[in-house]
C-alpha cells in the first residue's frame, strides 16, 4: 500500500510511526516533509509483510493507542531563552523524536512526561538508551562541539562509537541534519536542566 493509499483509507501507518512527536509540526514541515517523500525515488522491491505478534498485529489498535497518547503540542517558544534553544527544543522533541527511545515507555507503550530524556533500560529491541538529561550529557564529557560532532558521527567523546539503533539513527538520518540543526539540538539538550 502506498502513502497515498493509506493516508486516503484512513488507515495508520504501521507497524510504528513516532505519531505524538509529529503533532507539534508546523504546516509548513508537514508541507516540505510530504515534498521530500513525493520527490524520493521509489525503490524496486516489493514491500514486505510486517511481521508483528498478536496483538500488535491489529492495525486498527492503533487507532486506540493514539486517542490515549496523541497530543497535538505545539509549545510556543520560551522567551526566556535563546531562538537557538527554542529551536532545539522543537527539534528534539518534535521531529527529531529523540524520546521515542531515550523515554522509558509505559505498559502499553506511551511516554510518561516526567522521564522525558531520562533514557530507556529495557528498549523493545532489548538494547538500552542513554539519558539525554543536560546533567548526564555534561558528566560523560558533552560540550556542544562534542554533541554536534557526536550527532553527525556517531562517535562520542571518550572515542567510541555508537552502536545498536542509534547507529542507524546516524547512519540514515542525522548525519545529514543541517550544521545549524545540529548545533541548536545540542544548545538544547545542554541546558535542558537550567531554570
Amino acid at each position: 500500500m502506498s502513502v497515498t493509499q493509506a493516508v486516503s483509507a484512513g488507515e495508520p501507518y504501521y507497524p510504528a510511526f513516532p505519531y505524538e512527536f509529529y503533532t507539534s509540526l508546523t504546516d509548513q514541515d508537514l508541507a516540505d516533509l510530504w515534498s521530500a517523500i513525493q520527490a524520493t525515488p521509489p525503490v524496486s522491491r516489493y514491500d514486505q509483510q510486517h511481521d508483528v505478534g498478536f496483538p500488535f498485529n491489529i492495525r486498527s489498535g492503533l487507532k486506540i493507542w493514539k486517542s490515549f497518547f496523541e497530543r497535538p503540542h505545539v509549545p510556543a517558544p520560551n522567551p526566556d531563552r535563546t531562538a537557538a534553544w527554542n529551536r532545539g527544543r522543537y527539534l528534539v522533541l518534535g521531529p527529531a523524536h529523540c524520546a521515542a527511545c531515550h523515554t522509558p515507555r509505559n505498559l502499553i507503550g506511551g511516554l510518561p512526561s516526567d522521564m522525558t530524556l531520562a533514557g530507556d533500560p529495557n528498549m523493545q529491541d532489548g538494547g538500552q538508551s542513554p539519558a539525554l538529561t543536560s546533567s548526564d550529557l555534561r558528566a560523560k564529557g558533552y560540550t556542544v562541539e562534542a554533541l554536534v560532532r557526536a550527532i553527525r558521527t556517531g562517535i562520542g567523546p571518550d572515542g567510541d562509537a555508537f552502536g545498536g539503533s542509534m547507529a542507524e539513527v546516524v547512519h540514515g538520518s542525522t548525519a545529514y541534519l543541517l550544521d545549524r540543526h545540529l548545533q541548536d539540538m545540542a544548545t538544547y539538550l545542554l541546558d535542558l536542566d537550567e531554570p
